[in-house]
């Protein structure tokens, strides 16, 4: 791939503007319900060409952050992304919006915090309110043995430079008041890792963001666009089969979830990848009284509050492998049992909704970024639970892989060949449950 100049963003100042400060509340919901030529669409509507020079398989955070960072960073803008739902519909959409980079290897802990430093700027590159809150992360400790493994994360994460220590229940206390500290629970807090810099994001308005970003760019985002195959010939990339007709390409990205495994048999590409569901809750909104994000790995459960007020469950994975997206009262019993462990004062909050997504897990919770044995086909997969924050930085990379023509040394340790030679990265030990 040859390596083009990149030129500098156009905004929507170059286009026309609505003014809409004038506007009464009735007015705004009078403007949204009809089809008025004064208000433009975030990004634009294009016929499926015959040949691009990129072709980005899944329309979701990862998706759209490799196609904006190839057109911004490298001026690579002749380049479609196909999804067979919408923007944002998959695991983009389904998750629970937490960002940190508090993991346990170095190579995680380096890949994540990039990951950490583009979020923290990316409302202003990209103009766009991502309402990214950075309201502290805990992860906390029930046992001598977890205790142990959060020190050694901390001093792992000091060693990076990223900003974790250890606390006791005092200070867990002061920061998370709701919280039993007590000696009473089953399962008593003893610890926990205190990581400043995490909080939640508002993961649709990072897809939006990113999405109108590199329509203005001049980037082709195909929404009910479904790939049914890909060809291949003498051991490379040629084309890209759709729902809408064939596309020549000679670069091929799959940034799916769930559906990876799929992808990657169009090309003969195997990966060590199971694919189980992932379930979480929102209760109604009260008000806010719970700053921190709240994980517990021996309870598996995690819980943070949105800017409305809901709190926002999740806990592990199911334990069986399937692609069903359907919630099961099973989880939602078990998940209210230990959230209720951590903060008994929520017994009276009722639940509003949950919901499930999917998400591919790797032998050792690490992803799988770089290049494959099909010259042309790179793959961005496996994210397991955690995807969501290291959107940035894996279309960062991915991007700079594909302009350079070789991995860049932040994701050169995730190549799909650690798994032939042994050299994994073993992730289970921050992944908590997930989160």
């Amino acid at each position: 791939m040859t390596r083009r100049q990149a030129r500098p963003g156009p905004t929507r100042a170059d286009k026309p503007r609505t003014r809409v400060s004038g506007y009464s509340a009735a007015a705004l919901v009078r403007q949204g319900l009809r089809s008025t030529p004064g208000w433009e669409r975030a990004w634009g509507s294009h016929d499926l060409r015959d040949r691009y020079e990129v072709v980005i398989i899944g329309g979701g955070l990862h998706g759209l952050a490799t196609a904006y960072y190839l057109a911004s960073r490298h001026g690579i803008t002749d380049v479609a992304v196909l999804d067979k739902g919408y923007l944002g519909g998959g695991g983009s959409g389904r998750n629970t919006a937490i960002a940190r980079s508090n993991y346990l290897t170095p190579e995680g802990v380096a890949f994540y915090d990039r990951s950490l430093n583009l979020y923290e700027n990316l409302a202003a590159e990209l103009n766009f309110n991502i309402m990214f809150s950075q309201r502290g992360h805990l992860t906390l400790a029930h046992s001598d043995a977890s205790l142990r493994t959060m020190r050694w994360r901390a001093e792992v994460n000091k060693v990076q430079g990223v900003d974790s220590e250890v606390i006791d229940p005092d200070d867990i206390k002061n920061l998370a008041p709701a919280l039993d500290v007590s000696d009473e629970p089953r399962y008593p807090v003893l610890g926990a890792l205190y990581h400043p810099p995490g909080g939640i994001i508002r993961h649709d308005a990072v897809v939006w963001g990113y999405a109108r970003a590199s329509d203005l760019y001049g980037v082709h985002l195909h929404q009910g666009t479904e790939v049914v195959g890909i060809d291949t010939g003498h051991g490379k990339v040629t084309g890209v089969q759709t729902s809408r007709g064939r596309i020549s390409t000679g670069t091929v990205v799959n940034c799916t979830a769930g559906w990876s495994t799929l992808i990657n048999d169009m090309v003969g590409v195997r990966t060590p990848i199971v694919t189980a569901p992932l379930q979480a809750a929102v209760t109604e909104p009260v008000k806010p009284f719970l700053d921190p994000v709240v994980v517990s790995g021996t309870l598996h459960v995690y819980v943070s509050q949105t800017a409305r007020g809901e709190l926002v469950f999740g806990a592990s994975v199911d334990p069986f492998a399937q692609y069903s997206m359907r919630g099961s009262l099973d989880f939602i019993e078990g998940l209210a049992g230990h959230v209720l462990e951590l903060m008994p004062g929520l017994s009276k909050m009722r639940v509003l909704r949950q919901w499930a997504g999917l998400c591919d897990m790797t032998p050792d919770y690490s992803p799988i970024m770089g290049p494959t044995g099909v010259e042309g086909f790179h793959v961005d997969i496996g994210w397991g639970t955690y995807g969501f924050k290291a959107g940035p930085v894996a279309g960062e990379q991915m991007a700079l892989l594909i302009a350079d023509g070789k991995p860049p040394a932040l994701i050169e340790p995730f190549g799909l060949d650690r798994f032939l030679s042994g050299e994994l990265v073993g992730e289970k030990g921050a992944a908590s449950v997930g989160h």
